[in-house]
């Protein structure tokens, strides 16, 4: 198969599962809360990756790591996944899917803005025309249409859900100058932040009974949303002629994922929804640099 087709193949995979994610989160936060549900998905992520690392014949990477490179990447850790699917799960156990799921596309704004003081980029007025039409967006999907009463329905849902943006961006921001073989720094991340998802678990809420029907749920978010999509998206980055026609297969992800959360959620979508969602979208396209 061409390289081109390849990537476009890996990368469609990747967007299909990112579709399906805002469905399992919603329905694991059934029976498990939002620490359980980490704690187990971090769990089955780390299974997974060191499987991924282990076919590829690149487990010994880590004897090539200086302390500074492990440090660091154990470091992020604490930004992903421990604060940000924290934040981000929880979030998720407070608003419908058709809200948390969109807002959370709003981090590619988030980090424009702290790409500022963090790595001294400057804001275009392009720039600031795109931060303008997302919020706007945020505020349309937030209210559910009622802009004038600025009525939110659950503020700390969707403080919670702007947050996990800025956690985003930030763990992206430290990434930026990261030389680690990004499967490899991935794994790092989640085996460092375990024992402090264990033990936030353990001081706020339980551990899961293995019986518990939402631990299925959880190990289809450990392997497929925190390590397979990151694996398809990378071999599609590597592959592709175009960054670009790749990453505009992003745009497909929430309208599929809107599709699934009605047909297994059940939740009707609301025209306000589409209509948010479109100017956050609009923002992100509007926002884009040609370099």
């Amino acid at each position: 198969m061409p390289r081109q087709r390849l990537a476009y193949a890996y990368g469609l995979g990747t967007v299909l599962i990112w579709s399906t994610v805002a469905s399992a989160f919603k329905i694991a936060l059934k029976d498990l809360d939002h620490y359980q549900l980490l704690l187990a998905a971090d769990v089955v992520s780390i299974l997974t990756l060191l499987t991924i690392l282990a076919c590829q014949g690149r487990l010994g990477l880590v004897r090539t790591l200086t302390r500074g490179e492990l440090l660091r990447n154990c470091g992020l850790g604490v930004l992903n996944p421990f604060l940000y699917y924290l934040v981000l799960f929880k979030a998720y156990s407070l608003l419908p899917a058709q809200v948390a799921q969109p807002l959370n596309y709003t981090w590619a704004i988030t980090l424009s803005l702290l790409s500022v003081p963090f790595l001294g980029q400057k804001l275009s007025r392009r720039d600031l025309a795109a931060i303008c039409v997302s919020y706007l967006g945020v505020v349309v999907l937030s209210t559910q249409g009622n802009i004038t009463g600025l009525d939110f329905g659950n503020p700390l849902g969707v403080g919670l859900a702007l947050g996990s943006t800025l956690i985003w961006a930030l763990y992206w921001i430290g990434n930026t100058k990261n030389r680690t073989d990004p499967v490899l720094a991935l794994l790092l991340n989640f085996l460092a932040a375990l024992p402090l998802i264990l033990g936030t678990t353990l001081i706020f809420s339980a551990l899961p009974a293995w019986d518990n029907p939402g631990l299925t749920a959880a190990a289809y978010v450990g392997v497929f949303e925190m390590g397979v999509s990151f694996v398809l998206w990378l071999m599609a980055m590597r592959l592709t002629e175009s960054t670009a026609r790749i990453g505009n297969l992003i745009f497909l992800s929430p309208f599929l994922s809107l599709a699934l959360i009605h047909a297994i959620l059940g939740e009707t979508i609301h025209a306000t929804t589409f209509a948010g969602l479109a100017l956050i979208l609009a923002g992100n396209l509007l926002g884009q640099r040609r370099s």
